[in-house]
């Protein structure tokens, strides 16, 4: 028996009045998924812990089975050792976004924050202008280190540092950014001189001729220390990878002992290699010798951020069609039993361009015991059919049961 977990970041949201009340999920064409869904097991699972923020970090730890209560000790420090800093127990890392402030304001506290993602930009683009950055701050903040990480997710460590309250930017989107700054002074100053280099460096003038947004200003957040989890092999008996395009999950797979895949043409954005994944995904267990494989696609939740409904919704069928796909007709072909687990990791409702904490659709797709359903797969269903698991890192343990 070969197992993966298939996560559609952020696929799960809201009914939506242009859709008839249906959520993107319910309203996008999967046929791969409705097919599944007639011999599948459909449940709702709580993948955030009471109490606890609905991130990716703590999402994706709860679905791979690490409880975030135990083991969660911030965001970036799982991007660290994506990137392969060596955090000393005394540092403190900072995922810092490269982020589009609005520039038509004076102050930098009266910007608006318009996209936190910098359009997306390429990690060649995002790595020139945090050398631009890491050139100028350095030298005056000796405490502090930048790294690159992919696109616009790039890092912050600070040296005998301490952990800070600090508000994500794809929280505050069309917000004013004064009432949301960092309390302590070296970053907000930081980020402040981040803005003076970069809004009128080449690659943002270039770009605001292009139509594109700028990448204009770091934005501090998801700080935290070292992290230490155990390993999934020990844990599980299975050997696994990890395929992903997000420092967040490489992170992830690297501290649980995982083996990082990389796909060239996967970016986290809507464009990204789905196939590549797929078929990485069946070479590692059908002809690697590998049990275990975990396919994030970052698509769903950069669009739901985006406010892009036709782009969500797009991003769901390209998941259904060019990665469900793949995965189930490279299994029936080769006759090897398979479990495929499918859900997002949390909620980002189009309607509020963040994540939240509710429940999330699964479906438990067994190719040697189907069960006969007459559910789809979505949020709807997976309520009315009443199965809910409450906490989300005991999941696997059903994915694994014999």
């Amino acid at each position: 028996m070969k197992y993966i977990i298939v996560v559609g970041d952020g696929m799960a949201d809201y009914p939506i009045p242009s859709l008839a009340d249906k959520t993107p999920l319910e309203y996008a064409r999967t046929p791969i998924m409705d097919e599944m869904a007639k011999v599948s097991e459909i449940g709702l699972v709580q993948t955030i812990p009471d109490g606890m923020s609905p991130g990716s970090d703590t999402a994706n730890l709860s679905v791979i089975g690490y409880d975030p209560e135990k083991y969660y000790s911030g965001r970036s420090p799982l991007e660290a050792l994506s990137i392969g800093v060596d955090m000393k127990p005394t540092d403190v890392s900072f995922r810092c976004n490269i982020v589009t402030l609005s520039e038509k304001e004076d102050a930098y506290e009266e910007q608006t924050i318009l996209d936190h993602s910098s359009g997306e930009i390429s990690t060649k683009d995002a790595a020139v202008l945090l050398k631009a950055v890491k050139e100028e701050l350095e030298p005056v903040y000796k405490d502090y280190h930048f790294y690159t990480g992919t696109s616009y997710r790039e890092l912050a460590i600070w040296e005998n540092g301490k952990v800070l309250p600090l508000t994500p930017p794809h929280d505050i989107l069309g917000k004013v950014i004064g009432g949301y700054l960092p309390e302590d002074e070296a970053l907000r100053s930081m980020m402040k001189a981040s803005y003076d280099i970069l809004k009128d460096h080449p690659i943002n003038l270039r770009r605001k001729k292009q139509g594109l947004n700028p990448a204009n200003s770091l934005w501090f957040w998801g700080a935290g220390t070292r992290p230490a989890l155990s390993s999934f092999e020990e844990k599980y008996h299975r050997k696994g990878v990890m395929i992903s395009a997000v420092d967040l999950l490489k992170g992830i797979a690297v501290g649980a002992g995982l083996k990082n895949i990389s796909i060239k043409g996967a970016t986290g954005g809507l464009e990204t290699d789905y196939e590549g994944k797929a078929q990485a995904a069946v070479k590692a267990l059908l002809m690697k010798g590998y049990d275990f494989a975990y396919i994030h696609v970052e698509a769903p939740d950069e669009m739901g951020h985006q406010g892009s409904l036709v782009r969500k919704i797009q991003a769901i069928e390209y998941l259904d069609y060019r990665v469900l796909r793949n995965l189930k007709m490279a299994f029936d072909a080769s006759g090897e039993p398979v479990r495929i687990l499918v859900l997002p990791d949390h909620p980002t409702p189009i309607a509020k361009r963040t994540h939240v904490s509710d429940p999330v659709p699964y479906m438990l797709y067994d190719s040697s015991r189907p069960i006969k359903n007459t559910c789809r797969y979505n949020e709807r269903e997976a309520k009315a059919g009443g199965i809910y698991v409450a906490k989300g890192h005991t999941l696997i343990d059903h994915l694994f049961e014999e």
